[in-house]
């Protein structure tokens, strides 16, 4: 009995095809087949939203190979993503090939030869429930992306586009700018007391004065107060001691690991998602092609119950048996989660980092070393602590000092959250106090300080925030953060997110004729819509027909009202070379570049370039930071190309005391910095070198089109 079995992507149906044996045919489908038309809308607003499909362009072939495989079959099992892109997919291919069977889909959470063989010997019915939630969506988007877009393009600029959550997004963004931009910074002052003990030196921070929260906004203020202390004595008044217990975070989801990733690692969304893809679809081990994480695109922290008695045991054997719970640790998954899927973690805990290093890249391996540690971690003991709390009194005044220390690790062993580094850095054991116990004054420290803006938005703390707005799913936090960069509404810097001009316009347009549609309340509650409909609790054609009228009645009332705005380039104050004009700042395919605002009669362009204030020990000029294709900073001579030096590191003005280059400063893992050579072909050995043998090259600041005239080549026959 030969069976054909189809998957998402080519790089599974090949791990995939090694596990089921020579029975089975496995090909992928490329991702979806079938879609609505890019050109039209695509949808009948007037007969109940019905979709029209049609094959994506350049999927003919495909189709054609998996029709022509279907007719040597047996048997057809759909295999996509188990999700409800997945589950889409699997319906239109099943509709495409003229699939008979009811039973002809399977699914497996995680990619491994038990897992895919148990799937295919179970396949289900194609859940329709799943099929018409995605389909709400994205008729809901599309009415959203093709009514809006066009009047952008009408009235502001072509290129724009608006999304239910990329709007929302850019919202989030630009209002935390103006925040920033409206801040009014305080000056406020704390003051610390070093404290002898007679056993070792004691600080304590002032929490209290005169009963109530310290108020010290000057240098007046806090000058007063060390008066009023300068003959004050210092006593214990109370001592607390306390077991602390704390818990180990639950195993990772799509948007936790987007966010730890971001934090630990320095990696954006789509990075994360690409190398979660990879470690999902199979890597070569050795032994075989394995997938070594389960599906990465989930909003459940369930563990299925033979994963957590493997991680026992390994625990058990690995730490001993003080490190294991009596009962399993689970979690409770926030809000609505798809249950049927489990959290992210390895395929099999048996698979250390450690043995599977050589197999991966560097970004690979830390990436699963993330995972593997947070799952291990997840279902061991919680860490417990020793702390204490001691009051300290100097007239009206209380200070407090504390410090702990860990009595049993617990999963700190193994693993502990990013966000705790600054509760790391408090941690600390204080000497034996006494009640009553006078403490001699070493010295008071006061320290002036001025109260911060609200920080910009990062990759982890955007998902972060439309995660706990409810805007938006697991799949579509990396795409949404990818569209608003490309379509210049909001620039990345140095890992933060800044709105641009462009973006500022198209928000206030927005937020002026559809405010609705950017209320992250309305985008939530559609969200909770689209759940219902995947339970099979609310049909998918009221949902749209629910939204549709108001929406239908503003469209029209911004097609009458909205005046047509010009963006004018911002200017950089330099003046264009060539022709004089001021430059202004563009953004091209490779980010913002300087062009000649005579365009197109002066074609002038240039990479921004950042000084450095360091000078080029080769030719004497200035060092300055540019940035490659992708995006990463380099530091290179702006007599460019006249003098080709350049480098990863910051140059210093430091010759090589071995060859002579220019040396660099590179900073390391712990916060220290190194001097180093950037010459790979440098003889000295050690510490200085080279972290990789690739030079920069310098980025172009616009591509070019070029223009070819076709020619006819004319034969003559003899």
């Amino acid at each position: 009995m030969k069976t054909l079995v189809i998957v998402e992507s080519p790089t599974k149906a090949k791990t995939i095809s090694k596990m089921l044996g020579r029975n089975y045919a496995v090909k992928s489908s490329f991702g979806h087949v079938r879609d609505l038309p890019k050109s039209t809308l695509g949808v009948d607003v007037e007969n109940h939203f019905e979709p029209r499909y049609i094959t994506i362009r350049g999927k003919g072939d495909v189709l054609k190979t998996l029709k022509d495989e279907a007719k040597k079959a047996d048997r057809i099992l759909l295999a996509s993503d188990p999700d409800r892109e997945g589950e889409a997919i699997a319906w239109h291919l099943r509709e495409h090939l003229r699939v008979t069977e009811e039973k002809c889909r399977i699914e497996f959470n995680e990619i491994t030869a038990e897992a895919v063989k148990r799937a295919a010997s179970t396949p289900r019915p194609i859940d329709m429930d799943r099929v018409e939630a995605q389909q709400a969506r994205r008729i809901l988007d599309r009415l959203v992306g093709y009514k809006i877009s066009p009047l952008l393009w009408k009235k502001v600029k072509k290129g724009l586009s608006a999304g239910r959550v990329q709007s929302v997004a850019v919202r989030l963004i630009c209002d935390r700018e103006e925040e920033i931009r409206n801040f009014i910074s305080e000056e406020y002052w704390t003051l610390a007391a070093h404290l002898d003990s007679g056993k070792g030196p004691v600080i304590a921070k002032l929490i209290k004065q005169a009963g109530k929260k310290p108020r010290l906004s000057s240098q007046d203020d806090m000058q007063n107060l060390l008066d009023y202390l300068a003959d004050k004595s210092y006593q214990v008044k109370s001592i607390q001691q306390k077991e602390k217990k704390r818990s180990a975070a639950p195993p990772f989801t799509t948007s936790t690991l987007q966010q730890e990733a971001s934090r630990r690692l320095g990696m954006v969304t789509r990075k994360t998602m690409q190398t979660a893809q990879q470690l999902y679809e199979g890597i070569n081990v050795g032994s075989g092609v394995v997938g070594l994480i389960t599906y990465m695109r989930t909003d459940s922290v369930r563990i299925a119950g033979q994963a957590q008695e493997e991680a026992r045991a390994f625990v058990t054997e690995k730490y001993g048996k003080d490190y294991v719970p009596p009962k399993p640790n689970i979690y409770a998954s926030r809000g609505r989660t798809q249950e049927a899927h489990e959290a992210i973690r390895p395929s099999s805990v048996a698979r250390t980092p450690g043995e599977v290093k050589p197999f991966l890249t560097p970004l690979q391996y830390k990436l699963y070393k993330l995972i593997w540690e947070r799952f291990v971690a997840s279902q061991m003991s919680p860490a417990i602590m020793d702390t204490v709390s001691v009051d300290i009194s100097a007239g009206v005044c209380l200070f407090k000092a504390s410090g702990s220390v860990v009595r049993f690790a617990g999963f700190m062993q193994v693993y502990i959250e990013g966000q705790d580094k600054e509760e790391e850095e408090e941690s600390g054991l204080l000497p034996p106090l006494q009640p009553e116990q006078i403490l001699p004054l070493i010295k008071l420290d006061p320290k002036q300080h001025f109260t911060q803006p609200p920080p910009r938005y990062t990759d982890a703390t955007l998902v972060k925030a439309l995660e706990e707005l409810g805007v938006g799913r697991p799949s579509t936090y990396a795409p949404t953060i990818d569209t608003i960069i490309n379509r210049n509404y909001v620039a990345r810097e140095a890992k933060q997110f800044y709105p641009t001009e462009l973006g500022q316009v198209v928000l206030s347009l927005l937020m002026e004729y559809f405010e609705s549609i950017l209320d992250t309340g309305f985008t939530a509650g559609m969200e909770s819509r689209l759940d219902l409909v995947e339970e099979g609790d609310l049909p998918w054609r009221q949902v749209l027909e629910d939204f549709y009228p108001p929406f239908y009645e503003a469209l029209q009332h911004a097609e009458a009202e909205m005046e047509k705005i010009v963006v004018a380039p911002e200017e950089s104050g330099e003046a264009c070379e060539k022709c004089g004009k001021p430059m202004v700042y563009r953004m091209g395919a490779y980010g913002r570049f300087l062009a000649c605002s005579g365009f197109p009669d002066c074609r002038n362009t240039k990479a921004i370039l950042i000084p450095t204030n360091v000078k080029c020990l080769a030719c004497g000029g200035n060092i300055v930071q540019r940035k490659t294709k992708t995006g990463r900073i380099f530091y290179g001579c702006d007599h460019y190309p006249g003098c080709a030096y350049v480098a990863w590191d910051l140059p210093i003005e430091k010759p090589c005391p071995v060859c002579g280059w220019q040396m660099t400063v590179r900073k390391l893992k712990n916060g220290e910095e190194q001097e180093v050579c950037p010459n790979k072909d440098c003889p000295a050995k050690g510490p200085a070198k080279p972290r990789t043998t690739r030079t920069p090259k310098e980025p172009k600041a616009v591509k070019e089109k070029k223009t070819t005239a076709k020619t006819k080549k004319t034969t003559s026959k003899k």
